[in-house]
């Protein structure tokens, strides 16, 4: 490509803010005017199939949009490829300018900058395909999509895939970080279940990523987000898929106790990989609470499984033998939607009745020191029990980075309104996690070392923490195919 003068003023001129002085949140008006000319540029060189959008579009608007609201950023521009090939153009203009971007598949991070940016946005809508090949018992599928627009398309077919619990989370994002599903117990984690990647290399060359055709890069993109590109297309392998039972059940403060039993004892007792269960509990109003999602991927449950649960009093119930998307869509994940939010994590190996009790007490105490102080409106910590066996469907991953034993990633999530609170917010979540994790330690379940999921860490995590013994084979991948470090212009965990 030749360089025009404008493209070549981009290069100087974004390049010389960058170098030195690193790229802040609050760009100043030459910054963002030498961004502006690298979005020319693109909009200049990207076919009919792609168009870039300016502040004060709809179509702007929905590209930046984040489920968090204290994830959206005031990008420059946003960029909408169709095609492959301009994804690789693309890429090719922002690594030679050196322009921040980011890539935005469902919007659901809440770490900011990870899927945002102050810089160039892409937004992934218009990759929207689901192609279910029957001969192959698999399913193309385009990296802009939600799970319940994926679930909706295979739905016809009676088969479906490894996805999210719950509705409005993004198919790249979850994938690319590792995926916890409700079958996870029969089959392992989602990118233990992807048989091919189509991957837009920081080069700009598009290509098919499987386990034969190149291991290493196979092995990265398995938990190792984006470092190594951007991928458009996902083939997963797919499963039989009937009616399911399940649903929400919502408890009160006074019941909290049974639901702590009921909720050890299936920890502790279940055997069946069909059944699965989040408890989840809430401060809201000044109030604990429970939300308690109840699954079985069959039309009714052997009996015996979610008895406890079940004679329990309850606020609200919506629990029945439906499709699998209905139950994905009984989920409340959309509540807090347009708040700021952040989710942190620890990672356990079992739920005792002494551990559910901490988290409990974790619920509480914070849930009244953030109303109190700083505007929180809403906090959960999600109970997610699986079978110790849920990492032996799988082979070696970027993540989990040790296989010989599960884990369970304890979710925390905070949603508060105040821009001013969000240091105390993210200090809150890192002490909280601490106190689990002791108490873990404690019981002597954990080291206090084990790899935590990436999904569901706070942005200042190190990698070290989410990938363990693999971070230098993944530096080393990501070295031989992103030696110019194009994709570290992007947020996210980085290698």
């Amino acid at each position: 490509m030749v360089l025009s003068t404008t493209f070549a003023f981009a290069v100087l001129s974004v390049s010389s803010f960058l170098c030195g002085q690193g790229f802040s949140q609050s760009t100043n008006t030459l910054q963002r005017r030498s961004i502006g000319t690298v979005c020319q540029t693109i909009k200049s060189s990207i076919s009919g199939a792609s168009t870039v959008y300016f502040p004060g579009g709809l179509h702007y608007d929905n590209d930046v949009y984040h489920w968090a609201s204290s994830s959206i950023e005031d990008s420059v521009c946003s960029v909408e490829p169709g095609i492959t090939q301009d994804v690789g153009i693309i890429l090719q203009i922002l690594g030679s300018t050196r322009t921040p971007f980011a890539v935005r598949g469902g919007g659901h991070s809440t770490n900011k900058g990870f899927s945002s940016t102050p810089g160039v946005q892409i937004a992934m809508y218009r990759f929207s395909n689901v192609t279910y090949n029957k001969n192959t018992g698999t399913a193309d599928v385009g990296s802009g999509l939600i799970w319940d627009e994926v679930y909706s398309a295979l739905e016809p077919f009676g088969v479906s895939v490894i996805g999210g619990r719950v509705t409005g989370v993004g198919v790249a994002g979850f994938t690319l970080g590792g995926g916890y599903s409700w079958k996870t117990n029969q089959f392992g984690l989602t990118v233990d279940t992807v048989q091919a990647y189509e991957l837009v290399l920081p080069n700009g060359t598009v290509t098919s990523v499987t386990a034969t055709s190149n291991p290493d890069l196979f092995f990265g993109l398995r938990g190792g987000f984006n470092n190594f590109g951007m991928v458009t297309k996902f083939t997963f392998k797919t499963f039989p898929q009937g009616q399911v039972w399940g649903g929400l059940i919502t408890f009160t403060k006074g019941v909290l106790p049974q639901v702590n039993d009921a909720t050890n004892k299936f920890a502790t007792t279940n055997k069946d990989p069909k059944a699965a269960i989040i408890t989840t509990y809430n401060f809201l109003l000044g109030e604990p609470g429970v939300s308690q999602l109840l699954f079985y991927d069959g039309p009714n449950p052997p009996p015996g499984i979610f008895d406890d649960f079940l004679a329990i009093p309850f606020l609200t119930k919506d629990v029945s033998t439906r499709s699998y998307l209905s139950l994905v869509q009984s989920s409340p994940s959309n509540a807090t939607a347009n708040t700021r939010g952040a989710f942190h994590t620890v990672s356990l190996t079992s739920y005792s009745l002494n551990m559910i009790n901490v988290i409990l007490n974790e619920t509480i105490t914070r849930g009244i020191d953030l109303s109190t102080f700083d505007s929180g409106i809403f906090i959960s910590y999600d109970v997610e029990p699986f079978l110790p066996s849920l990492f032996s469907h799988g082979t070696a991953s970027a993540y989990p980075p040790d296989r010989s034993r599960g884990l369970l990633p304890q979710n925390i999530y905070y949603a508060w309104t105040v821009e001013s609170a969000d240091q105390d917010v993210q200090n809150t979540l890192r002490a909280s996690a601490n106190v689990i994790r002791q108490a873990a330690i404690a019981e002597g379940q954990v080291t206090g070392n084990e790899a935590i999921y990436g999904n569901y860490a706070l942005f200042d995590t190190p990698i070290s923490s989410i990938y363990g013994a693999n971070v230098p084979r993944l530096q080393a991948i990501k070295k031989q195919y992103d030696p110019t470090n194009v994709m570290g212009l992007a947020g996210g965990f980085k290698f």
